[in-house]
C-alpha cells in the first residue's frame, strides 16, 4: 500500500460517485436536527442526539463506547469557543499551553508528552473537524466556528478513525449546508474590552446546490500588564473564516466542497514569577544571587497581581487552513465516503525565553510551517446481522522551522559561574546566536475496520483491526556563531582533548552547535473487540480490550551531545512505538421515562515505552527531549449523568476518578531540587559509589538519575468534576413568547503536577470554577443573555514550568480571572 495508490483510489472514487445508478436513500446517515443537550450525557428534551463517533448515525446512548457530547448551543452559551475551555465541561480531557505551538491534549493522563512541542511525534488525541484529521494540537487552537456538536471519545480509537490514536479523539463536526434559508448572529461585549462576533448563513442557490458561509472574529485584551513595555500582554485576537458548498444531486449522493482560514495575531505569551525553590547549585548559582549581582528585582513576587517586565516583543502568529472534498454514495452494500483534505499550519512567535526584564535571551523564536495531505476511504453499511466498516488512510506531512536563539547583554553574568572572570565581560555571550534549521517529514498509511456481529437482538460482539505503517525523517542543524558573527565549534586534538579557549568553552557551555539526520518505520497491526448488551431497551453494557501502539518518533529538538567534542548522541534521536493494552467496562442507562440518564465507566489503560518529557535544565538549545519510560498506566472511573424533568428544568455532573502514574521509570531525569550539583560518582557498571544529598542542597551531589516509579503523571487530576443546571419559566417580551432563564456551570480539577519528574516546586493546586447566565430566549429565534465567568475570580494556575538554567525560578500561565459581558443571539 502506498500514499499513491490511496490518493489516487479516492480521486476514482469521485466519478463513480457521480453516477446516479449507484444512488440509494440513506436515511440512518442523514443529519440529525439539532437540540439543546445536557453536557457530556447528549441528553436532549426528545432524545434525538445523535453521534457519528462510529462511522455511523447512532444515538449517543446505543454506543458501547464511553463518549462525553457537547452540543454547539452549549458551547456557545458557555463561552467554551476553543478545545481550551473544552475541558471545563469534560472531566476527563486535560489541555495545557504555553503558547499555541507548546500545547498538549490528554485524555485520562494519556496522550502527549506535557512540555516543549516536538514535531517528529504523534499526538495520542486525535482532533477530527468533520472527518478531518488535524496532525498538530498547535493546530487546533483556533476558535471554534459554527459548530454544531462535539463528540470526546475515551480510549483507543484506531479501528475506526483514519489517524491511530491510543488516548481519545475530539470530534467535531460543523453545521452543514442546507436547502432551506436560514442564519444565526450573535454578537458579545464584555470587561477586558472582550468583543466577539459571530456569524454563519446557509441556503440553495439550486435544487441540487446549496452553499454554508460562517465567520467569527474574537478580540479581548490582555490579562497581564507588562511594565516593560507599558502594554497588557497574552491577549487574544482572532480572525475565523469558512465556507461550504454542498451538491446533492440525488437522493444518497453527495459531494462537500469545505475550505477555511483562521488568523491569531494576539500580543501573547508570557508567563510570569511564581516562585524560586532551593536547588543543588552553588548558592551564587541560583535565582537569589543571580538577581542581586544585577541589581534586579521581578516588578511583583505575587504571580496574581499579574504584572510581567519581560524585555523582548511578543508575538504568536497563527495560520491555519485548508480544504477537503467529501464524498457520500450509498450504495447497495452500505455508504461509501471519500474524504480528501490538505491543510496548512503557520506559525511565527517571539518568545521571552528568561521570562525576566533582563537581556538574558534577547531572542528565542522557532517559525514553523506545515503542510499536510490526507485522504480516507470508508465503506459503512450492514446486512442482516453484520455490521460494518472498512476504512484505508493515507498521510502525508512535512514541516519546516527555522528557529534562532540570541543571548543579550545580562547573560555573561547570569549564565557563568560566578568564580570566572567571564562572567564580568558582557562580550563572551553577547549576541551570541544559534540558528536552528528543522526539516521533518511523516508518512502514514493504513487499512482498518470494525465489525458488528449481532448474535441475539440483545447481544452483539464488535471486533476490529488496523495494520499499520510510519515512516519519519527529520534532520537538526543548529549554527552557534559569537556576538561578531564568528562560528563558534567544537575543537578537539586527536586524542579527544579539547582546544577550544576559555572564552568558547563559556560559549559552547550555553550554546552548542549540532547536526544529524534521524529516521523511523515500522509496521504495527493492532486490535479491539467489544461485547455490547442490551439488558433492556434503556440499560445497555459493554466490556472491551484494545491492543493499540503510538508510532515512534525523532527527537527534533535536539539531543544530549558528548561535552567535549559535541558529537550527538544519536541513541537518543529515535524514540520507541508505546505500545498499549486496554481495558474498560460500562453501563449505561436512562429511567423516569427517559428522562435522566446515568452513565458508567471503568477503565485501565496500560503502555509499555510511554513516551515522555525529559527537561535537563540546561541552558542551550536543548530544553527538552523525548525518551521512552519503561511502562505508565492510567486507571479509574467515570460518569455522565443527566436529568431534565421537564422542558424547564434541566441538570447535569460528570465526575471523573483517574489514578495516572508510572509504574516504572527508574532512569528519569531529577527534578530541579536534585538537579545542579556536583556530579554523583560511578563506578565503570554505573553503580553510585557516594550518596546524593537532600534535595535542595547548595553545591551537594545530584544523582545521576531518579527513580520516579509510581509517582503521577503530568498534567492530570486525581478528581475532576463538571456540572451545571439550567431552569427558564414562560414569559412574554418584546411581543414575543419565550422564556426566561438562568443557567449555572462549573468545574473542579484537584491538583496535579506540572513537570515530567514530580517536584515540590512545580504542583499546581486544585480550583473550581463557576459561571452563570442570565436570558431571555424566544423560540428558538432570539437569545439575549448576560454573562460571569470564573464568578469568584479564582486564583489559579494553567500551568507551571521550571525555567532553564535550574536557577530555582519557578514561572506560571494564569488562568483567566473574572469576566463578564452580554451576548445577543439571532437565528432565522
Amino acid at each position: 500500500m502506498t500514499l499513491r495508490v490511496l490518493f489516487l483510489a479516492g480521486a476514482a472514487f469521485l466519478p463513480l460517485a457521480a453516477s446516479p445508478a449507484l444512488a440509494a436513500e440513506n436515511p440512518a446517515d442523514a443529519a440529525p436536527a439539532e437540540q439543546a443537550t445536557s453536557v457530556g450525557t447528549g441528553q436532549s428534551d426528545n432524545d434525538t442526539i445523535v453521534v457519528t463517533a462510529r462511522r455511523r448515525a447512532e444515538t449517543a446512548q446505543d454506543v458501547p463506547l464511553a463518549i462525553s457530547v457537547v452540543g454547539g448551543d452549549h458551547i456557545d452559551a458557555t463561552g467554551a469557543f476553543n478545545v481550551g475551555r473544552l475541558q471545563q465541561l469534560t472531566p476527563t480531557l486535560q489541555f495545557t499551553s504555553s503558547n499555541p505551538r507548546n500545547t498538549a491534549v490528554n485524555i485520562r493522563g494519556l496522550g502527549a508528552p506535557l512540555g516543549l512541542t516536538n514535531d517528529g511525534i504523534e499526538q495520542g488525541v486525535g482532533i477530527y473537524v468533520d472527518d478531518v484529521f488535524f496532525a498538530r494540537v498547535a493546530s487546533s487552537t483556533f476558535d471554534f466556528l459554527d459548530v454544531k456538536q462535539i463528540e470526546v471519545l475515551r480510549g483507543p480509537q484506531g479501528t475506526l478513525y483514519g489517524k491511530n490514536t491510543t488516548a481519545g479523539a475530539i470530534n467535531i463536526t460543523s453545521r452543514q449546508p442546507t436547502f432551506e434559508p436560514e442564519g444565526r448572529f450573535e454578537i458579545s461585549a464584555g470587561n477586558l474590552g472582550f468583543t466577539q462576533a459571530k456569524a454563519a448563513v446557509s441556503g440553495p442557490i439550486s435544487d441540487t446546490l446549496a452553499v454554508r458561509l460562517a465567520g467569527s472574529l474574537t478580540r479581548r485584551d490582555g490579562t497581564i500588564y507588562n511594565v516593560t513595555s507599558g502594554k497588557w500582554v497574552n491577549s487574544q485576537d482572532n480572525l475565523g473564516l469558512r465556507g461550504q458548498l454542498l451538491w446533492k444531486p440525488a437522493n444518497g449522493f453527495e459531494i462537500t466542497l469545505a475550505g477555511d482560514y483562521s488568523h491569531q495575531d494576539p500580543t501573547c505569551c508570557t508567563q510570569v514569577y511564581v516562585r524560586t525553590g532551593a536547588t543543588q547549585r552553588p548558592l551564587n548559582r541560583q535565582y537569589a544571587a543571580l538577581a542581586a549581582a544585577q541589581n534586579y528585582a521581578v516588578p511583583s513576587t505575587n504571580p496574581f497581581d499579574r504584572v510581567t517586565d519581560v524585555d523582548t516583543p511578543l508575538r504568536a502568529k497563527n495560520d491555519i487552513g485548508g480544504a477537503s472534498v467529501r464524498a457520500k454514495i450509498d450504495t447497495g452494500i452500505g455508504t461509501v465516503t471519500s474524504v480528501t483534505a490538505w491543510r496548512f499550519w503557520s506559525w511565527d512567535p517571539s518568545n521571552d525565553r528568561d521570562f525576566l526584564g533582563l537581556p538574558i535571551t534577547a531572542k528565542s523564536n522557532n517559525p514553523s510551517h506545515q503542510d499536510q495531505y490526507s485522504q480516507e476511504l470508508r465503506l459503512s453499511g450492514e446486512t442482516g446481522k453484520l455490521g460494518y466498516t472498512l476504512g484505508a488512510f493515507g498521510f502525508y506531512q512535512k514541516i519546516r522551522t527555522n528557529g534562532i536563539q540570541q543571548q543579550g547583554a545580562a547573560a555573561s553574568k547570569w549564565l557563568i559561574n560566578p568564580t570566572n572572570a567571564l562572567s564580568n565581560d558582557p562580550t563572551v555571550l553577547d549576541g551570541l546566536t544559534a540558528r536552528n534549521t528543522i526539516n521533518f517529514k511523516n508518512t502514514s498509511a493504513a487499512i482498518f475496520g470494525k465489525f458488528i456481529y449481532k448474535l441475539t437482538n440483545a447481544f452483539s460482539l464488535q471486533p476490529g483491526f488496523r495494520l499499520n505503517y510510519d515512516k519519519k525523517e527529520g534532520s537538526y542543524n543548529s549554527v552557534v556563531t559569537d556576538g561578531a558573527g564568528n562560528l563558534v565549534v567544537f575543537k578537539t586534538d586527536a586524542a579527544g582533548k579539547s582546544l577550544n579557549s576559555k572564552v568558547e568553552a563559556a560559549q559552547l557551555a550555553v550554546l552548542a552547535p549540532q547536526s544529524f539526520l534521524a529516521n523511523f518505520s515500522d509496521w504495527n497491526f493492532s486490535g479491539d473487540v467489544t461485547a455490547a448488551l442490551d439488558v433492556t431497551r434503556d440499560i445497555h453494557l459493554y466490556a472491551t480490550y484494545a491492543k493499540s501502539f503510538k508510532t515512534g518518533g525523532i527527537n527534533l529538538n535536539g539531543v544530549p551531545a558528548d561535552a567535549v567534542t559535541g558529537v550527538p548522541l544519536l541513541e537518543l534521536a529515535t524514540i520507541k512505538p508505546e505500545s498499549v493494552n486496554h481495558f474498560e467496562v460500562g453501563i449505561k442507562t436512562q429511567f423516569l421515562n427517559r428522562k435522566a440518564t446515568f452513565n458508567l465507566t471503568a477503565f485501565r489503560t496500560e503502555v509499555k515505552n510511554y513516551q515522555t518529557q525529559v527537561s535537563n535544565f540546561a541552558v542551550g538549545n536543548i530544553r527538552g527531549y523525548l525518551a521512552n519510560a519503561d511502562k505508565a498506566r492510567s486507571q479509574g472511573v467515570e460518569f455522565d449523568a443527566s436529568f431534565r424533568p421537564s422542558d424547564r428544568f434541566n441538570i447535569y455532573g460528570n465526575g471523573a476518578y483517574t489514578d495516572a502514574k508510572f509504574v516504572s521509570f527508574s532512569n528519569a531525569p531529577c527534578p530541579p531540587e536534585l538537579s545542579g550539583g556536583k556530579a554523583q560518582p560511578l563506578d565503570a557498571n554505573g553503580v553510585p559509589t557516594a550518596p546524593a544529598d537532600l534535595p535542595g542542597t547548595p553545591g551537594g551531589i545530584s544523582p545521576a538519575q531518579c527513580d520516579i516509579s509510581g509517582s503521577r503523571l503530568p498534567g492530570v487530576s486525581k478528581w475532576a468534576f463538571s456540572y451545571g443546571a439550567e431552569g427558564n419559566v414562560p414569559v412574554k417580551l418584546f411581543g414575543k413568547d419565550g422564556q426566561i432563564y438562568l443557567g449555572v456551570d462549573g468545574s473542579y480539577r484537584s491538583d496535579w503536577s506540572s513537570n515530567a519528574s514530580p517536584s515540590a516546586y512545580t504542583n499546581v493546586d486544585g480550583y473550581a470554577l463557576t459561571n452563570f447566565r442570565l436570558g431571555f430566549r424566544a423560540e428558538g429565534r432570539l437569545d439575549i443573555y448576560g454573562w460571569v465567568r470564573n464568578a469568584f475570580d479564582t486564583q489559579y494556575f494553567d500551568q507551571l514550568a521550571v525555567a532553564s538554567g535550574n536557577t530555582g525560578l519557578i514561572v506560571g500561565n494564569l488562568g483567566d480571572p473574572r469576566t463578564f459581558g452580554g451576548t445577543v443571539k439571532l437565528t432565522f
